[in-house]
């Protein structure tokens, strides 16, 4: 059970109310039980040979425990239809008390399990927000989305909605077996033989569910994976005609996943037959002996009507164990989902506050990388790399493809660490500042505009949540967004659906500009903003970043080579180093790998 631990967790701030439940529980077994124990004496007035009008002089039975008393005073002062009825009202009562806590018990374990999965779903969203960006460049995002949604539901169905019958069941086992040995110790010691073989076989085939279901779950995420990248690239998919690999992929991956499914299910339905037949026949055994006994003893000590109530508090006893039977194999199968939930909650978090940090409260002077090393996977990225940007300068990275000039500009938010050397912001290393006060000092505009399905205010007040309308309208006129906004239906509370679908490729870039605007942060990172656009909205954009740069330190990443010649320091890395660096003309004048890489757009 260690595998639930984070359950148990969540569980265990609900203490309280487990024990009252387990108490109600308890309370509705005991009465349950009474009613069952009721049969007894029914069947022996029911049964006995003497005439109905006349008192019976005793009850044969011990079947009712404290109740025989009562029943036996009744017995001396009243006939036998009298004490008939004396046992239907109790009978009543205690069935009514019965299911009376069991409902109470019900009510208060619903919230219970609700609360647990909710609280799972929202700490796995926050440990994905939590994570650095290096994790997610290692897993597939189906997969991601799959422990999320999938492995989750699975925990929900067949882990957490056991959990009740993990408490509830084993003390309906436990209290009927406690009767069932007050009732006949002979008999019950068949049951404590023949009940663990039992649970043997069961446990014997629920063993292979666990590794069937983590299977399941890896091509579930595989499956999803391939209808992400199914939905976003289907024009290319379209445009080369590779619907028939597409689907030859899915269907793959998904007929995997249907034949490990069809084995589980075929496991899983095993659990309730089996307990069921496997239930049977104890009970031929226990019918055959209980009668033996009785005839042995000539119906004294154990009678008759006690062994119709043993037979029916058996019958009783089979559904629980039926139920639990199913828990434990639907437990196996939710141990793998758990498992690839506890492995996203336990993954490292790497990039993490220093406890003593401080809060970077203005940027004043300069960011510098000192002697910076960073690799990846082994494979150098970024090789002593050293370069000082001064407030209000623009430096613009440029070089080939591979060349490091992302990683470089990650390491100045932090969403990498350097593992070699410092990078300090006005003197200090960045990782003696807090996360978010660095963050909160940069904005970020990146090559392929990032937006979510929600208003374009919405969008735009991303980083400043409680802007108002009228600083949103004049961060989009900065961005040369703000007239395509209000020739919109709903202007600025149009929606604008998945990725920003229903705008053109420079309306997008126009918006994540005007977010980057109002969050008005000192320093800029910029991922070339209108490489991928036509030259109408390149020239909007580029105005936008323009009058964006004015008095800010901006960290451009430039691919188009003419939208940095007046950057105020050009550096060309070459396989994770500095390889030449100056202004434009400084650059050109050098005749170095610079102007080969102008020469080369230029003929272009």
């Amino acid at each position: 059970m260690k595998k639930f631990s984070v359950i148990f967790q969540y569980l265990s701030r609900y203490r309280g109310k487990l024990v009252v439940y387990m108490v109600f529980n308890v309370l509705s077994i005991i009465f349950g039980l009474i009613s069952l124990g009721m049969l007894s004496p029914f069947l022996d007035i029911l049964f006995n040979n003497a005439p109905s009008g006349t008192p019976p002089a005793t009850i044969n039975t011990h079947a009712i425990g404290g109740l025989k008393d009562v029943l036996l005073h009744v017995a001396q002062r009243y006939d036998k239809p009298t004490l008939l009825i004396v046992i239907c009202i109790l009978i009543v009562i205690s069935t009514f008390l019965k299911n009376l806590f069991y409902y109470w018990s019900s009510y208060i374990s619903s919230p219970i399990r609700s609360a647990t999965i909710t609280f799972l779903r929202n700490d796995v969203y926050a440990k994905i927000l939590a994570l650095p960006i290096g994790y997610f460049t290692e897993r597939r995002k189906g997969d991601l989305i799959s422990r999320m949604t999938n492995d989750i539901y699975e925990i929900e169905s067949s882990v957490v909605s056991t959990l009740e019958g993990l408490i509830k069941d084993p003390l309906t086992i436990i209290g009927y077996l406690a009767y069932m040995i007050y009732l006949s110790p002979t008999l019950s010691l068949f049951l404590l033989i023949l009940l663990p073989l039992t649970g043997f076989m069961i446990g014997r085939i629920s063993r292979t569910l666990k590794r069937q279901s983590q299977d399941a779950a890896v091509r579930l995420g595989e499956s999803l994976s391939v209808l992400d990248e199914t939905l976003s690239g289907i024009r290319i998919i379209k445009g080369f005609g590779a619907e028939a690999l597409m689907k030859l992929k899915f269907f793959k991956i998904n007929d995997s996943l249907f034949h490990i499914r069809n084995k589980m299910n075929a496991r899983r339905d095993l659990a309730s037959p089996l307990t069921e037949t496997l239930g049977v026949i104890i009970l031929t055994i226990i019918l055959y002996f209980g009668g033996m006994l009785i005839f042995r003893n000539g119906g004294k000590g154990f009678s008759g009507g006690d062994l119709i109530a043993y037979i029916a508090v058996f019958a009783m006893l089979i559904n629980p164990a039926k139920t639990l039977s199913t828990s434990i194999f639907n437990i196996q199968r939710g141990a793998a989902a758990m498992t690839r939930v506890e492995d996203l909650l336990n993954a490292p978090v790497s990039i993490q506050d220093d406890p003593n940090a401080k809060k970077l409260e203005t940027f004043q002077t300069q960011i510098e990388f000192r002697h910076v090393s960073f690799s990846y996977d082994d494979a150098g990225i970024l090789d002593d790399i050293n370069l000082v940007i001064e407030k209000g300068k623009t430096v613009a990275l440029v070089g080939s493809s591979g060349a490091g000039k992302s990683t470089m500009a990650d390491l100045v938010p932090r969403f990498h660490d350097v593992m070699g050397g410092e990078l300090l912001i006005d003197g200090i290393n960045i990782r003696d500042y807090s996360l978010k006060s660095v963050r909160e000092q940069m904005s970020i505009v990146t090559q392929e505009p990032i937006l979510f399905n929600d208003t374009i205010a919405a969008n735009i007040s991303l980083g400043k949540p409680d802007a108002t309308l009228e600083e949103i309208e004049r961060a989009a006129m900065i961005a040369n967004a703000h007239n395509f906004i209000v020739q919109k239906e709903d202007g600025y509370k149009t929606n604008i659906g998945d990725r920003g679908s229903k705008l053109s490729g420079g309306e997008r870039q126009r918006l994540t500009i005007a977010r980057a605007v109002l969050k008005n942060p000192p320093i800029l990172i910029l991922d070339e903003a209108t490489s991928s656009l036509d030259t109408e909205s390149e020239r909007l954009v580029q105005d936008a970043i323009n009058k964006m740069m004015e008095h800010r330190t901006s960290i451009v990443i430039a691919h188009r080579l003419s939208t940095i010649r007046h950057a105020d320091e050009i550096v060309v890395l070459q396989k994770g180093k500095i390889v030449e660096r100056g202004t434009h003309d400084e650059l050109m004048q050098q005749r170095g790998f610079y102007h080969k890489l102008v020469e080369m757009q230029e003929v272009k």
